[in-house]
């Protein structure tokens, strides 16, 4: 990597959307480690984001989840209060943040950090007309602490950031070699199928894994649609916004099954 800094120069490549949020757990922080972060993993995400933004004349947000840290919904399945447990996650979230951001920066794309709890020593708080503004002006936004709610999962924070910020996708990237929607485990059923393309409502009344109900929901009601791919693929996510047909859309339109 050359000294040059080359983080606030956007690509000239036409994007297949303009604006996007990419949806990152906790789990693929940790790599091949059952606990905490792997460096050498956080760095191939931002190289990930980095050749994207430089190839691609579009604008990209970040929302990490916390469970490679803690899981609220686990701390309060051993008794403790959930609400409790919830905020707990929410610290797990701007803890990946401030890894990504790092990271992201040591390839010389800027980029800012804003959570929903307020820690002035660390991040912006979350404030949508300034997280625009740094999207306007080349950065990654990194969105931290969820929603600022317990009871609410990072798969929601996800879809209502992307609401806000106006963004034209969400982008799921997922862990574990599986590159979509398929209508079982695949790791379990050797006769799951993947599905290309699927409605909303046939994700719901069918219980398919992909976000949870609240962030399904709130992408129908303002027609965002979600791809869902491989995030360890190489290449993957920049074929996304190029166009090409990788993982599983889901959007209003009746999907072939």
């Amino acid at each position: 990597m050359g000294s040059a800094k080359h983080g606030s120069q956007r690509g000239s490549d036409k994007a297949r959307w303009n604006r996007v949020l990419l949806k990152l757990s906790g789990e693929a922080f940790s790599g091949p480690l059952d606990f905490g972060i792997d460096g050498s993993t956080v760095r191939g995400i931002a190289e990930d984001i980095v050749a994207a933004k430089r190839q691609f004349d579009v604008d990209i947000a970040v929302v990490v989840g916390g469970g490679n840290i803690w899981r609220g919904i686990a701390g309060a399945g051993e008794g403790m209060d959930r609400a409790q447990a919830d905020y707990m996650g929410m610290l797990a979230t701007v803890m990946n943040a401030l890894a990504l951001q790092d990271t992201l920066e040591s390839l010389d794309q800027p980029t800012r950090v804003q959570s929903a709890i307020h820690m002035a020593q660390i991040a912006e708080p979350y404030i949508r007309r300034r997280a625009i503004r740094h999207l306007e002006k080349d950065r990654v936004v990194i969105f931290a602490g969820g929603t600022g709610n317990p009871f609410f999962t990072t798969d929601t924070a996800a879809s209502l950031r992307a609401i806000e910020i106006e963004a034209e996708a969400v982008l799921k990237g997922t862990h574990g070699g599986i590159d979509g929607i398929y209508t079982a485990d695949p790791r379990h059923d050797s006769s799951a199928s993947k599905l290309e393309h699927v409605g909303y409502l046939e994700v719901l009344n069918r219980g398919l894994k992909v976000m949870d109900a609240t962030a399904i929901t709130l992408c129908m009601d303002n027609e965002l649609p979600i791809v869902v791919f491989d995030l360890m693929g190489q290449g993957n996510f920049r074929s996304l916004l190029e166009g090409l047909p990788v993982g599983t859309l889901v959007d209003g339109q009746k999907g072939s099954v």
